[in-house]
């Protein structure tokens, strides 16, 4: 599949009127009737998915027709919540019926809208089979028409006892994949292949079968980019891409494909710390590059770094979202009995189903939210303090309330020492990649985003000052108000210097925020120790 290359559709006035088509006649209710007391219009949207309520709540406002978002139902044992969008308002329910009309000639943008629409509405995605179910004829006869017109393997299965028929795209994942792309759903929880064989059309070949002395769960990766990973990693918004680029490679498929590993690591280190000039300034570990991503399980680098370091009387921190650190937890216990050490983990998403499904569309390959939660318990029950770093804060997407006191609840019940909070960064390299992936996935959003990072790489003062205001008092009633990497030595386990995780400076981090301050209040240089090539944010 990865020669295969479709135009996700523009978000143009037919795409949006074509969504909104399919969306509304498909899940929508519109209610109008003249009673002696007068006219009662009323239009309702109400959706399990927040992604394509917020959508077409977007698209109608683009419109000119403004709605109410408010809980629909609340949740049950064995149901989600759902929330509606609503307007009573005679005017917009007009304008709301002379959308969805059928067009005369509708063109190739109304039909994936239409779609990507429907799909969001009444499709379903198992993996395996795509579907788009209905009973009303002439909803079916569009659908087929639309997915003629983009070129869309499919059939039309006989309607069951209830009268309702669906529409089956064929092909297997490589049709799949085309309707995805050329239509732009919303719902990413019905984009998954998980479970499905990943096939392409690439000229592949074996180089080399070794034997790694360990067993080990495998999964192949394909994104919606093209790329093809095996048992890989790629984070479209990743900051270090463009230091790839030191190494004479790309910041795009080379970053995503290519991992560099100094296996030689410890011994480099080793030397350079015994050195004269050396002057025991504290290490920094995991600000470009994860040590604990998984190349490090087959070359095991790290347990030579953190000797290499305490014997060397040298401070050092970590920050990394690989729950391999666990392995060398006995080591960083008797190394924080010699020298200050600080620990953090990066936790962006909440461990709930739609921070689970963000968390896998944006960090595929990494360790779920919960896997990451059980890491901060690991850590503390070592007798070691985490600090949390909760980054990237991606606008519109993990900064809601809700989901950022679900997060900072649980963080706090793991048992962190302390939070820090920053929103996205997007700088060149990693610009292109993340923006790309949003508007492919989410492009409702794109203008946004334009608005908030205009200016660069960091996001307007305006967004950062309303995100700080936002979680400062969820922080403070958490008793999370420490810097996200606190420093300590083992006997005393004193807190952490350092600042709090105020996200207002100009630079990558919050000062202290992961080197850590020393006690005098002066700032700890970092030595470049990289064991790898890629990392996450």
């Amino acid at each position: 599949m990865a020669g295969d290359a479709y135009t996700t559709p523009p978000e143009s006035p037919e795409y949006r009127r074509g969504y909104l088509t399919g969306m509304i006649r498909g899940d929508g209710m519109i209610f109008e009737k003249t009673y002696t007391s007068g006219r009662i219009a009323m239009f309702r949207l109400a959706l399990v998915d927040h992604e394509a309520l917020a959508r077409s709540q977007d698209y109608l406002a683009t419109a000119g027709v403004a709605t109410n978002r408010r809980p629909f139902s609340s949740a049950t044992a064995t149901r989600q919540a759902i929330d509606g969008i609503f307007t009573s308002r005679q005017a917009n329910v007009t304008a709301i019926r002379r959308m969805i009309e059928w067009p005369d000639a509708p063109d190739r943008s109304w039909y994936a809208g239409f779609l990507a629409g429907i799909f969001d509405a009444e499709g379903s995605c198992d993996g395996q089979v795509l579907r788009i179910s209905n009973s009303d004829e002439r909803m079916l006869t569009m659908t087929m028409e639309a997915m003629d017109a983009l070129g869309v393997a499919h059939v039309r299965e006989p309607a069951n006892k209830i009268g309702v028929t669906n529409i089956r795209v064929i092909g297997g994942l490589a049709s799949r994949r085309k309707f995805f792309a050329l239509t732009g759903p919303a719902i990413t929880r019905k984009l998954k292949i998980v479970g499905a064989a990943v096939k392409t059309s690439v000229s592949l070949r074996i180089v080399s079968v070794e034997a790694l002395g360990t067993e080990s769960d495998m999964i192949d990766i394909t994104t919606g980019t093209g790329d093809f990973i095996a048992n890989g990693v790629i984070s479209h918004n990743c900051f270090a891409r463009n230091t790839h680029e030191y190494l004479d490679l790309d910041s795009g498929r080379d970053f995503d494909s290519q991992v560099v590993v100094k296996v030689n690591v410890d011994e480099v280190l080793r030397a350079e710390l015994a050195k004269r000039t050396w002057t025991h300034e504290a290490v920094a570990l995991g600000t470009n590059t994860d040590p604990y991503q998984r190349a490090e399980g087959r070359y095991r680098l790290m347990p030579g770094i953190i000797s290499a370091l305490a014997d060397s009387g040298t401070p050092f921190s970590i920050l990394t979202k690989g729950t391999l650190l666990r392995r060398d937890l006995p080591l960083l216990q008797q190394a924080a009995e010699r020298v200050d050490i600080g620990l953090g983990v990066s936790l962006a998403f909440a461990d709930t189903p739609q921070g689970k499904e963000l968390q896998h569309a944006v960090e595929p390959g990494t360790p779920t939210p919960r896997a990451r939660l059980d890491l901060i318990r690991a850590i503390r029950a070592a007798g070691l303090p985490c600090g949390v770093m909760v980054a990237p804060v991606l606008p519109w997407l993990t900064d809601p309330l809700a989901h950022l006191e679900r997060l900072l609840d649980d963080v706090a019940e793991a048992g962190a020492t302390g939070v820090t909070v920053l929103p996205l960064h997007l700088r060149p390299g990693a610009r292109e990649w993340y923006l790309g992936w949003l508007e492919r996935t989410r492009p409702h959003l794109v203008d946004g985003y334009g608005r908030i990072y205009a200016r660069g790489a960091y996001a307007h003062k305006g967004y950062r000052d309303w995100l700080w205001e936002r979680v400062r008092p969820l922080i403070e009633e958490r008793g999370l108000g420490g810097a996200a990497m606190h420093r300590t030595r083992a006997a005393g386990a004193r807190a952490g210097d350092g600042i709090e995780g105020e996200p207002h400076g100009e630079g990558d981090y919050p000062r202290g925020a992961f080197t850590g301050l020393r006690a005098d209040g002066t700032g700890a240089a970092s030595l470049g120790v990289d064991v790898g090539s890629e990392t996450l944010f």
